[in-house]
Formats: structure tokens, sequence, C-alpha cells
């Protein structure tokens, strides 16, 4: 008889998004996972035969209530762990005079390990009991408190990129690479010793954090040493138009922005780009064909008064977009926030006819804060839906709580609760939260 712990169960409403569906939900159904991965979604009504077929216990199975649900863990495929310690204040300035004036100042910090590991232990925990089950992490210059973010994300459990920041042009003397060779040497430490640590779930991921702060040399070493170990990179483009246009003139050979990162051998399959606010059509048409994705950061956009990205277009030029916070110049850790932004962002576009296309909707976005993510980050083989054969990392949703930030009426249909969830609902809503089918955390209030 296997064990108790190698099965889990739930039976009742699961609600994830496929290739077709942006929001499928599947009532009465049975998803069952064994250790890490989901081996089952059939009907309930065929349950006592897959308890036949698997033999697992009845002592295993979680039957979800009417007003709770089963959904896919948010996936943040764009925040800066350290801008966790001062995600709030000082949002009035734009762009390159905040990162001048509070990033880098407070990114320089943590070249302190010790105070390091407090502020990622919090950013880290408070991410998770948000819901975020995977995140890609811009972290900073320093490879030791890189390490440490990692070891963290590592021993909480949650599912993590981790990028150590090269910068080496038009940084502060406080804040920069000691040289080119220093930046590329210490690039590769960082790789090298991720990979030692062999984590289970925590992988390096190359940084450089733009073009205004990077050389073209140094962009075309950390290009290399993504093929050469085969990782993902992760960057910012057309962001704010300050730094679009500090950027044809720092590359006045170049195309556009985009070209910048083609040419230096950035721009990949397994390349995550965030903002992409002030596109040309030409660098559209780049992103699609390197099979590039957008991260789309609609707090830090709006906040930062960097401009409003037409999602919409994007992805009807078939490009891949998921969401991210981008704490802290998006003023808050959690993916509802980013849903509710995604969506806002859209119909403002529509009102300000600036754009004919469909609004986004709440399921467009629920979509790119959980499959889309995966698909950006090139991990939808392993999660972001519930899938056969896929990791089980998912959150149990319950709108019926009694501490909830809203209220439930007999009318309410299990799409209009979903409905709630993601537009007025919070932490005290997640009952559960799953990683790899290990059970992470479950809400305060619970």
């Amino acid at each position: 008889m296997p064990k108790k712990n190698d099965f889990k169960v739930f039976v009742g409403t699961i609600v994830h998004s496929d290739d077709v569906n942006s929001l499928d939900i599947l009532q009465n159904t049975a998803l069952g996972v064994k250790g890490e991965k989901i081996i089952f979604v059939a009907d309930e009504g065929d349950l006592d035969i897959l308890q036949e077929e698997y033999g697992f216990r009845n002592d295993v199975i979680q039957r979800l209530t009417p007003f709770q649900f089963l959904m896919p863990g948010f996936i943040d495929s764009h925040v800066h762990a350290p801008q966790y310690y001062n995600a709030g204040p000082n949002r009035s300035i734009p762009l390159l005079d905040w990162l001048t004036t509070i990033t880098f100042p407070t990114e320089a910090k943590f070249a302190d390990t010790k105070f390091a590991e407090v502020a990622y232990t919090k950013a880290i925990n408070r991410l998770m009991r948000l819901g975020t089950t995977t995140a890609s992490y811009f972290a900073t210059l320093h490879v030791d408190s890189t390490l440490i973010l990692a070891d963290i994300a590592e021993k909480l459990g949650q599912r993590a990129f981790i990028g150590k920041v090269s910068m080496d042009t038009n940084c502060p003397d406080f804040y920069t690479e000691y040289s080119l060779q220093h930046a590329i040497d210490d690039a590769e430490r960082f790789v090298h010793l991720m990979n030692v640590k062999d984590y289970t779930r925590v992988k390096p991921i190359i940084t450089p954090r733009f073009a205004v702060s990077c050389s073209g040399e140094l962009m075309k070493e950390l290009a290399l040493i993504a093929d050469r170990n085969n990782l993902r990179i992760q960057t910012h483009l057309s962001e704010n138009e300050g730094e679009c246009e500090f950027v044809r003139k720092l590359f006045p050979d170049h195309y556009n922005y985009a070209d910048v990162y083609d040419r230096a051998g950035l721009l990949t399959n397994k390349t995550v780009l965030a903002h992409g606010v002030h596109l040309e059509k030409a660098e559209v048409r780049a992103i699609c064909s390197r099979g590039a994705g957008i991260s789309h950061c609609p707090n830090s956009n709006i906040t930062l008064r960097s401009g409003l990205c037409n999602v919409r277009e994007l992805l009807e030029s078939d490009v891949d977009v998921g969401l991210g916070t981008d704490l802290s110049g998006g003023y808050s850790p959690s993916m509802l926030d980013s849903i509710r932004h995604a969506v806002q962002t859209s119909n403002i576009l529509h009102l300000d006819h600036s754009c004919d296309d469909k609004p986004l909707n709440f399921k467009d976005a629920f979509r790119m804060a959980t499959l889309g993510s995966a698909e950006v980050l090139s991990i939808d083989d392993k999660v972001g839906n519930f899938v056969v054969g896929k990791e089980f990392d998912a959150l149990v949703i319950d709108t019926g709580v009694q501490s909830s930030s809203f209220d439930l009426f007999e009318r309410d249909t299990i799409e209009e609760l979903v409905n709630k969830f993601l537009f007025i609902g919070d932490d005290r809503n997640i009952r559960s939260i799953y990683i790899a089918g290990k059970k992470i955390n479950s809400s305060p209030c619970c």
C-alpha cells in the first residue's frame, strides 16, 4: 500500500488555463497528485475507479466546499527582491531619477550579507504568503548576497530564478562593477556556484540590468555565458521614453532598442524582457521571431509614469506575455494587484482610443499570471496549469472564509467567485499553498 504522503487527491472545482481557454472551470473534478506530479484529472464520478487503479486511501482525499476552488500558483515573471525593502514610498519621480536616488542606494546596502539575509527572508516569505509559487528575481551586483537569496528560496520551498545583476557603465561610483573583466568573472563565478549547489527548483538566470547600464562588450559576454550554460536571460526593455532615448544615443548604429540586445546575442527563446511599453513594430516582430517573451508590469508602468503597454497587440502578434510585480517600481508584491492593473491599463488604452482591440478581461489576466508567465519563463512544460505529468504548484482558494474582504450571495456562480477573488480578494482567501506537491503554507486566518 502506498504511503499516505505519496498521494493527494482534490475533489471539487478546478480552475486553470489551457491552450484554448484563458479560464477553464472544471466542476465536479478529481485531481490526483503523487509526489511532485499530477497523475490524473478526471470526473469526480470516476473516483472509485481511480482509487482502485492508483491505490490511494480515503484519508488523502480533500473535498473542496462549494465556495472553494483549486488554481495554479501565481508566477511572478519580474521582481526585484532587494527592492522589497523600499516598497511603498517615494513614487513621485520617473524611472531614471528613481534608479539613481532610491534604487541604487538601496541595492548597495546588500553588500552586507546579514542585512541581505533578513531582507530577502522577509521578501520571499511575503511573496509566498501572497500565493507566488514561482518568481524570477533580480538581486544585486553582489555575488555572496545573491547566493543567500537563492539559499532562502530553496529553504522556504519557492520555485525561483535568481539573477546576479550585471552593470558596468552609467552607474554611480558606489554601485558598479569594478571593470568589464570583473563583471564577466563575477557572472561566471555566480553561475558556477549556483550549479555546484545543485538546488532542487532554484536556478540561475543571466541578468544584464538594461542597455543603459551595460556596455556592449559586457552584454555579448553575458550572452555567451548564458549560451554555454543553457541559461535563461532577463533584462529590461523600452520601459520609459527617457530610457529609450538614452539607448538611442548610446547605440546610434543600432536599428532600435531590441536590436541592441539582438546583436549582443541576448534576444533568445529563453529571454524575459520586462515592460516593453514603447516598442516599435519592428521590435515586436524581432521579439516574436526570436521566441522571447514580455513580462508586463502594469503597476510599475503607471506608478513611475512610464507608459501604458498594449498587451493585446503583443498577444495578437504571437508574443508570449506574462505578468510581473516589478517591486518596487510596482508598489505591491501581490500578483492579484498585477492582475487588476493589467485589466485597468487595457481599459484605459481602449477608452483613450489608443487601440481598437478588445480590452483584456480578468480571464486574460488570470492566464498571464499563471500559464502566461510560465511560457515567458520557459517552464510551461513543468508548471502553469493542471496537466498530467506537470508538477503540482497550486493554491486552494476559499471565497467563503469568514475574514474575507468580500461577501458572497446566493446568485454567485463559480465564475463570479473566481472574478471576485481576482479583483477584490487577498491572501486571507488563500487556504493552502503547494509547490511541487508539498504543502508550503497556510494563510494565518485559517
